[in-house]
């Protein structure tokens, strides 16, 4: 009987050990992933997100404001959690250095070394185009931000870009719908690479269907610091209007000031740039141009939001001409992360992204399904003197919406 007690004790414990064992190896798996709805077992990895920009180099202003939006566009899209699904935020950022070399060796680690789930990028059209490839190779979202060139989203488009940027195609039609109009004679200034060629391209097929007559295209070193011979061959087709295309730091700005081509008769207009530039533009007071983003022209909760949080970490500062689309491109990735409950499948990412709209300090936006390219308003502007201020200032003339700066399909 005692030989039977004792048997049943020790059945009774290897019972007991086994259910235990049980229970905290179930205990282990929920802390570690924990289970969906139906069972299915949860993923606690962190998202990565590598963000590739123009940290030195001729467009290290505009790099640092898309930084700098991107991370305020994570937390209020996470409600400052840095989270979404109950899976943490990361990113990792690399300086491309304006080089399109550098940014496929940066975009390669970020991939390979970091296996982030997007990447994020580049201030470049350059280095941009050159890491697209990378995105359908590795399989894995790229949300292009703030690189505009049309062939982005055109003839070198693969699945895996979604671009929150606009295109310059969305810049031409704004910049067309400024001056041209039948009989009007315009020549245009450029940098010589996909950007300036691509924005001249689409801005004479928006003037075109406007009546207008492109005279003359003139292309310069990107990198140029006189372009003295440049405007003396715009001088003398002698057009109408000067539309300039630029970005960076190097402006033509004074030289066109200084020979004098307003006072030969040619009117200038142009996008209006980030606020470094506009002091160099007060020779323009007056002129109607467009621009993509200027900090009180957006009214809307999310631009609210960003102006003050903005003007709270960076010293009173207002965000500039691309901190917008940073945090554009953060709200994209987070909302479509909400949508696939942190699911970072990319065929479900691409599902769920093609056509969806969000809101942005621009307003909504919706990513067209055939191209994937951002659909958003840009602003008409004449750039006037305000007590205060030692630059020009560009106000509202209209909102264009996006229906009316929808480009044509590319690709």
């Amino acid at each position: 009987m005692k030989a039977l007690t004792r048997n049943f004790a020790f059945v009774s414990l290897l019972v007991f050990l086994v259910v235990f064992a049980s229970a905290c190896n179930s205990d282990k798996t929920g802390s570690a992933g924990g289970k969906e709805d139906g069972g299915k077992e949860a993923n606690s990895e962190p998202i990565k997100i590598g963000v590739l920009a123009s940290l030195t180099g001729g467009l290290e202003s505009y790099g640092k404001q898309t930084l700098r939006g991107f991370e305020l566009g994570l937390e209020y899209a996470t409600d400052g959690k840095m989270e979404v699904a109950g899976r943490k935020i990361e990113f990792i950022k690399e300086d491309t250095e304006t080089k399109p070399e550098v940014a496929v060796q940066k975009a390669t680690k970020l991939l390979e070394e970091d296996e982030v789930d997007f990447l994020v990028g580049s201030s470049s059209s350059g280095d941009t185009l050159a890491v697209l490839p990378l995105a359908e190779e590795y399989e894995k979202i790229m949300v292009v931000e703030p690189a505009v060139a049309d062939s982005i989203t055109g003839s070198e488009f693969n699945d895996y870009i979604f671009r929150t940027a606009r295109n310059s195609s969305q810049d031409a039609v704004a910049g067309a719908a400024a001056i041209a109009k039948k009989g009007v004679k315009i020549a245009t200034l450029a940098p010589d690479y996909s950007f300036g060629r691509d924005g001249v391209a689409a801005f004479k097929e928006a003037a075109k269907k406007l009546g207008a007559e492109i005279t003359h295209e003139e292309y310069a070193d990107p990198a140029a610091t006189d372009f003295t011979s440049n405007i003396q061959k715009i001088i003398d087709k002698k057009p109408d209007y000067l539309y300039v295309i630029w970005a960076g730091a190097n402006t033509p700005w004074n030289q066109i000031q200084d020979m004098k081509v307003q006072e030969k008769g040619i009117k200038i207009s142009t996008g209006v740039a980030d606020i470094a530039t506009l002091p160099t533009m007060k020779p323009l007071v007056g002129m109607e141009g467009f621009t993509v983003y200027y900090h009180d022209l957006p009214k809307n909760d999310v631009n609210d939001w960003l102006v003050e949080e903005h003007k709270k970490r960076f010293n009173g500062e207002v965000p500039d001409l691309f901190t917008p689309g940073g945090m554009s491109a953060a709200i994209a990735i987070v909302e479509a992360l909400k949508k696939t409950k942190g699911d970072t499948d990319v065929d479900k990412l691409i599902e769920t992204m093609e056509g969806m709209s969000f809101d942005s300090p621009k307003g909504k936006m919706t990513f067209r399904p055939e191209d994937h390219q951002a659909l958003q308003s840009l602003y008409a502007v004449k750039l006037v003197n305000k007590d205060g201020v030692d630059y020009p200032v560009p106000v509202l003339i209209r909102e264009l919406k996006p229906e009316e700066t929808e480009p044509p399909v590319r690709n």
